[in-house]
């Protein structure tokens, strides 16, 4: 008796790959010379149009790729083996990101632990302080520079605890959507998946309202030393990630509206899910360490 083995889909070449390359690529260039022209204040600066160029270049790229997802998933190509290649490929990505922002809690605990007790003169490190920066207070937040620029410290109080409480939330009702969703509940999916939706939108604008709070009234910038360094590298790289997991919810929830998705076949709104948690579980370990502690 001959062995029937499952068919595995393999999808054509696609183009996606390389336009997602080239965006974050002129986002990364566009970004640089943005900052470079607002610390020069230019005001014809091109960083900003390289930088707005590049997201323009990654939404359509989400887009396309996303469109060709949808249309091989719906079209039946898909078998239970591809399956398990999505759930192992999102899994390694989680885990790339995982260590994405372990090296920069590394560099936040370093500063903190290592390179500002040295330089306050611990581990007899007394001739370090005196070279280096003599009269030099180790403390946390570092709230001054070599060069004498002052800042204050971003409490955890008000904008930072809201954010806090509303990606926690958002957390939850994430859940009651994919339960809803596995329990074939589409009304209880819908209108928890749109809460998350909201939920992530609120958080964007209310981080972007603490930005212009700190640059405007605490003078908290690019060029406050390593704690402005550290706290805007990793709260602007988690707010990047919010951004995307939004939009990947909006698509969920566009998909949702268009009768997408059984309970047995629902790996997209999956993956996005446990992106959506990996996130909310940064940002508890950023309100923790960057904030509070």
């Amino acid at each position: 008796m001959a062995t029937q083995h499952e068919k595995y889909y393999v999808p054509a070449s696609s183009p996606w790959p390389i336009v997602g390359a080239i965006g974050l690529g002129l986002i990364a260039f566009g970004a640089g010379h943005t900052v470079i022209d607002m610390k020069n204040e230019t005001v014809d600066g091109w960083g900003s149009n390289v930088l707005w160029g590049g997201i323009a270049v990654m939404l359509i790229m989400l887009f396309g790729w996303f469109r060709d997802q949808i249309n091989e998933s719906m079209g039946g190509l898909y078998s239970p083996q591809l399956g398990h290649s999505y759930r192992q490929g999102m899994s390694w990505f989680i885990f790339s990101e995982i260590m994405f922002f372990a090296a920069f809690f590394g560099a936040l605990f370093y500063a903190r632990v290592i390179a500002v007790e040295w330089l306050g003169g611990a581990s007899n490190n007394a001739m370090t302080n005196e070279v280096l920066w003599p009269g030099f207070e180790a403390m946390w937040p570092l709230t001054e520079t070599p060069g004498g620029t002052t800042t204050q410290a971003m409490g955890w109080m008000g904008l930072p605890l809201y954010n806090t409480i509303i990606l926690v939330i958002s957390s939850f009702t994430c859940h009651f959507a994919h339960v809803g969703l596995e329990k074939n509940n589409r009304k209880q999916l819908t209108l928890f998946l749109g809460i998350t939706i909201v939920l992530g939108c609120i958080f964007l604008y209310l981080q972007g309202a603490e930005y212009v709070h700190a640059y405007q009234d605490l003078g908290l910038t690019l060029s406050s030393g390593v704690y402005g360094n550290t706290f805007y590298m990793l709260t602007g790289f988690h707010g990047m990630h919010v951004t995307l997991g939004t939009i990947m919810l909006i698509v969920m929830f566009l998909r949702v509206l268009k009768g997408h998705f059984t309970p047995d076949n629902h790996f997209a709104f999956q993956a996005t899910s446990w992106y959506w948690h990996f996130v909310d579980v940064v940002w508890v370990c950023l309100f923790i360490f960057v904030y509070v502690i």
